[in-house]
């Protein structure tokens, strides 16, 4: 496989594009601090931009009257275009009408909404609505690159191909290397950025849409630069680095100035917001180099990701919110047996429902997952039979890495433990929010 010398990855979150000023700063950052060599600049949706579409998709599934949502998003981006128009001119557009490739774009998700299949699942219409705010994003920061830094800029997508797993589409690694191959020519013809969209994928041998699944635009970045033997994958935050606590939640965190793969991808596990779980491992198995860095200051240090070898870190403290605990037992009072847990297994399997935490007893067997509503359900609905079952809602689950007794005693200070668990190295707990 070909290699482009130099060629770095830089992945650019909602926040980091929630405006015009924020994308300006997103190209000054390009020219700034970006590499010598070409540059692969993937994008999420702006700002709050997939919450939005996501109520919009529910409201239209459920056949109820989504226009004002709708309007408001396209107000919100079509604002976006014009402020960028009036601070980077670009070829061919006039700031003082609406943008035509927004209007195109929102055209086509009229469309998609107006043209909802009942016979269509729920999740496989979320991918071909919500996948819109990553398109919208990717073009409005092509245009501001394109008129920022005149020429050798592309727009591309459809460059990951997975199969039809719908809002977790498994990446099919033979088609989608082939595909990121072929554009290495754009290089090689003097291409300096070419800027795609995060989050999203095309099924293979199809027009369909995919997604990897909530925050999958860290892992975009991740697929590219495997595929295209990038140098370094550099992801863009609104924080100073990795640190060992989300600092809206504790005010005395600290930045790890470097971390090892393995102890990073057990933080993106128990759900360390920073890095989407599944980004890790691509980079590990090529000995890419992963940077965390804040865009609000991108001269500051931030942190470094690589196969090293560290003394022991500070605790890291990570909480997730809107869980459900679930606990299921027999209902003859016999022991949970391996045929009790694989049909549980299965059944968490077919609901879509990934396991937090887990923990049996003689008779019992509790889980903690996210909170989705219509998933849990049809978990319930599976196992409802078999099994005398309970759950708690809104619930949270905290985890501490390489705790302490001193760590363990701050965390755990004034809440009512719903289930506890530890190994040598994490302690995990659930309880009320």
């Amino acid at each position: 496989m070909e290699k482009i010398p130099g060629l770095e990855v830089y992945k650019f979150g909602g926040a980091s594009v929630k405006d015009a000023a924020a994308i300006l700063n997103l190209c000054r950052i390009v020219r700034d601090f970006g590499p010598q060599g070409p540059l692969v600049v993937v994008v999420s949706a702006m700002g709050k931009t997939t919450n939005a579409l996501e109520e919009i998709y529910d409201l239209a599934y459920r056949g109820a009257d989504y226009s004002a949502q709708l309007a408001a998003v396209e107000a919100y981006h079509q604002k976006v275009s014009t402020d960028l128009s009036h601070a980077l001119p670009h070829p061919g557009l006039d700031a003082s009408k609406p943008d035509p490739g927004l209007e195109s774009g929102f055209d086509s998700l009229a469309y998609s909404l107006r043209n909802l299949s009942s016979s269509k699942s729920y999740d496989e219409g979320y991918d071909q609505v919500v996948s819109f705010g990553e398109f919208l994003s990717c073009y409005l920061v092509y245009q501001a690159l394109a008129g920022h830094f005149e020429e050798n800029v592309y727009s591309r997508a459809g460059l990951i191909v997975t199969d039809n797993t719908w809002r977790e589409g498994k990446v099919n690694w033979q088609e989608t290397e082939k595909r990121a191959q072929a554009e290495l020519t754009l290089f090689q013809n003097g291409a300096r950025i070419v800027v795609t969209e995060g989050f999203t994928a095309q099924v293979l041998n199809s027009h369909r849409t995919t997604t990897l699944g909530r925050e999958g635009s860290d892992y975009t970045a991740a697929i590219l630069a495997y595929c295209l033997r990038a140098e370094a994958v550099t992801i863009w935050k609104d924080v100073a680095g990795l640190l060992n606590a989300d600092p809206k939640i504790f005010p005395d965190t600290v930045r790890y100035p470097e971390i090892s793969y393995r102890e990073t991808i057990e933080m993106a596990y128990y759900g360390a917001s920073v890095i989407h779980p599944k980004t890790l491992k691509p980079l590990a198995d090529r000995n890419i180099p992963l940077r965390v860095k804040s865009f609000l200051d991108p001269a500051a240090a931030g942190t470094l990701i690589h196969d090293c070898q560290h003394p022991a870190l500070a605790p890291a403290f990570i909480r997730k919110t809107d869980q459900c605990l679930l606990s299921f037992a027999s209902k003859d009072f016999s022991f949970i047996s391996e045929e009790n847990l694989a049909v549980i297994f299965a059944a968490l399997a077919q609901a879509k429902l990934k396991i937090n935490v887990m923990q049996n007893s003689a008779i019992s067997f509790s889980v903690c997952t996210d909170f989705v509503e219509r998933r849990v359900h049809l978990l319930l609905d599976l196992l409802r039979e078999q099994f005398t079952l309970h759950y708690n809602t809104g619930v949270q689950l905290f985890t501490i890495k390489n705790y302490d007794a001193a760590s363990i005693a701050r965390l755990t200070e004034g809440k009512r433990l719903l289930l506890e668990q530890r190994t040598r190295g994490t302690f995990q707990f659930v309880c009320q929010a």
